[in-house]
C-alpha cells in the first residue's frame, strides 16, 4: 500500500474537501482525486461521498483514518529514527489572542513539518520575538508587516434572545442589552465609542478576557458579546450571530517582522495557505 497515498487521504478526510486537502499538501487537485480513488480500488471500497461543500467520509473511510493515521505515524517514527540529530534552529513566535485554536495549530504544525528540528516558541505579542501574528492595531513602528487575513465583528446572541429574530441589529437595540465586556478587544472599544456619543447604556453583565469564555457565556444565556467571525466561531449551534447596521466592526490580521531570514520565508508561506 502506498503511504503518499495514505497521506493524501488523510488530508482529504481532515478538510473534508479535495481542493483544500490539494491546497494543503502543495499538489494539483487531480493528483489528490488518483490517489484517493487508486486507495478506494485497492480495497474495492468507496472511501468518501460527495456533496456541494465538499465530502464526507463513509464507513469504510472512517474505518480507515486512524488505521492510516496510525501506518503513517510509525513510518514516520522509523524515519526519525535513522537520522542524525542536527542542530535546532530557534524561532520565538509573537502570537495575538483570539485567532482561533484550530487555524493556528494548523498553520504551526505545517510550520514545524516544514523546517526539521526547529525549536519553536509561541510567546505573548508583546515579548521578544522574531515574527507576530497579531491585528494591526498591535504593529510596533518599527516594524515591517504583510496582511494575512480580514474578520467582521459580529454581535453573538444566546439563542432564544429575542433580538435574534432580527436579520441585523441598530445601534438603538443595543439599549440597556445585556453584555459580556471582552478586553482588550478594539472592536469593543469603538462600539462603546458610538455608543456614548449616541447616548445608548449597555447592561454590562460580565468582563472576561478570553473568547472561549465570551462563548460559554452566550451559550447559557449571560448575555450578548462581540465576536469575530470566524469557522471556529461560527460553529457554535447554539449562538445566533448577527451584524450591525450603522456600524462595521473589522479586523486585520497581520504577520509582523524585522528581518526574513530563512524559517520567515517558510512561515511566509505558510500563513499565505492557510489564509
Amino acid at each position: 500500500m502506498d503511504l503518499k497515498s495514505l497521506k493524501y487521504f488523510i488530508a482529504v478526510y481532515e478538510n473534508m474537501s479535495f481542493s483544500a486537502a490539494a491546497k494543503h499538501c502543495y499538489i494539483a487537485q487531480p493528483s489528490i482525486s488518483s490517489a484517493v480513488a487508486q486507495l478506494e480500488s485497492l480495497l474495492s471500497t468507496t472511501l468518501f461521498t460527495r456533496h456541494a461543500r465538499g465530502v464526507k467520509p463513509t464507513a469504510d473511510g472512517e474505518k480507515l483514518y486512524p488505521l492510516a493515521k496510525k501506518l503513517i505515524g510509525q513510518a514516520g517514527a522509523i524515519t526519525a529514527s535513522f537520522k542524525e540529530t542536527p542542530e535546532k534552529p530557534e524561532f520565538r513566535l509573537g502570537v495575538t489572542r483570539g485567532l482561533g485554536v484550530q487555524r493556528m495549530s494548523a498553520l504551526l504544525k505545517d510550520f514545524t513539518s516544514t523546517v526539521p528540528n526547529m525549536a519553536l516558541t509561541l510567546v505573548p505579542p508583546n515579548a521578544e520575538s522574531d515574527a507576530r501574528i497579531i491585528t494591526k492595531e498591535e504593529l510596533a513602528l518599527n516594524e515591517s508587516y504583510l496582511p494575512l487575513w480580514q474578520e467582521d465583528y459580529l454581535l453573538a446572541l444566546p439563542y432564544d434572545h429575542p433580538l435574534s429574530l432580527k436579520s441585523s441589529l441598530s445601534l438603538t437595540d443595543f439599549h440597556q442589552l445585556a453584555m459580556i465586556k471582552r478586553s482588550p478587544c478594539q472592536a469593543w472599544q469603538q462600539l462603546e465609542e458610538v455608543l456614548a456619543l449616541a447616548g445608548t447604556a449597555l447592561d454590562i453583565r460580565a468582563q472576561i478576557r478570553t473568547i472561549d469564555y465570551a462563548l460559554g457565556l452566550v451559550s447559557a444565556g449571560v448575555g450578548c458579546a462581540i465576536l469575530p467571525a470566524y469557522k471556529e466561531v461560527l460553529a457554535h449551534k447554539d449562538i445566533i450571530f448577527r451584524p450591525i447596521e450603522e456600524l462595521q466592526l473589522r479586523r486585520e490580521i497581520i504577520l509582523a517582522y524585522h528581518v526574513e531570514n530563512d524559517i520567515f520565508q517558510q512561515l511566509k508561506h505558510l500563513v499565505n495557505v492557510h489564509k
